[in-house]
């Protein structure tokens, strides 16, 4: 595609200015789950793919495609190619001068697993984090923040520094930011399979998570550290099942009511690693009723 220009452009969902036919197509650029094609005027199509299975596709003119065209988020066509962005849950436009100001431009976060992580830095990004107004919850699945985290050690590092999920990023200041990371790091540290610091070293593979946790799944169990309910409820973009325990994460309470927090009790998190988890757990296996 690059240095091709394009003859045509469709995004049913884009946030922001067209690119128009005939420009030229100066770069792609790959971050992680990010990809930015970027054309002679300025203009920058942004995707990330966050969490979703979405994925770019490049076809010769006249291919059959390999997905459903409903999942169709960008089609940008040359005289002999056509990239397909299926799935993404975010595409926009903006002008290349802004990119500083771009909140979800730039390097991913550090890798956690990682004995050699820069933690500083994932302090650093999460008390600046570009949204004061987001959870503490949803920042730290933000990987631009940190990688590695993932939904059963957020919720874990979380209760560990008895921190309110529904905190403001604002309402943080720099101990409560370094307690939250560094939890995230020893959780995730304490359950790596395997990790190759080597110059070609490939991503760490996190084991599976671990029986013995204190929050995650177990919604309706009483809190191994005061007693009361352990709650779940939906959070974030993407609804992912966040569990807290009401009774003693009160560090930074918000003065706003947090989201309602309905009955989940027999929902399991969607994705397959916690779904396998969750079937696992003690109080599940004996539960006829267990999702």
């Amino acid at each position: 595609m690059a240095g091709k220009p394009i003859t045509r452009f469709e995004a049913p969902r884009l946030v922001g200015p067209q690119p128009s036919a005939g420009r030229v197509v100066e770069r792609v650029e790959s971050h992680g789950r990010q990809l930015d094609i970027v054309w002679d005027d300025g203009l920058v199509l942004h995707t990330h793919m966050r969490r979703s299975n979405g994925s770019w596709h490049l076809y010769r003119q006249g291919d059959r495609w390999r997905e459903s065209v409903s999942q169709m988020r960008v089609e940008i066509h040359t005289d002999q190619w056509l990239a397909v962005c299926f799935g993404a849950p975010v595409v926009e436009t903006y002008r290349q001068f802004d990119r500083s100001r771009h909140p979800g431009f730039g390097p991913l976060g550090p890798e956690l697993c990682r004995p050699e992580a820069d933690l500083d830095e994932s302090i650093n990004r999460l008390y600046h984090y570009h949204d004061q107004d987001a959870s503490v919850a949803e920042a730290l699945l933000d990987e631009h923040v940190a990688r590695n985290v993932g939904n059963v050690y957020r919720c874990e590092a979380l209760w560990a520094c008895a921190l309110h999920p529904f905190a403001t990023v604002s309402s943080l200041d720099g101990a409560d930011c370094a307690n939250v990371i560094v939890a995230a790091a020893s959780l995730v540290r304490a359950h790596v399979h395997q990790v190759d610091v080597t110059p070609t070293a490939q991503p760490a593979r996190l084991a599976a998570p671990p029986a013995e946790l204190d929050v995650y799944g177990r919604n309706g169990q009483p809190c191994a550290r005061c007693g009361d309910t352990i709650h779940v409820c939906r959070s974030g973009d993407h609804a992912h099942l966040l569990y807290w325990c009401p009774g003693c994460q009160v560090w930074r309470s918000p003065f706003v009511a947090a989201p309602v927090v309905t009955d989940e009790s027999r929902e399991m998190d969607p994705h397959p690693a916690a779904a396998q988890f969750l079937s696992q757990l003690p109080w599940r296996r004996n539960d006829p009723l267990a999702g």
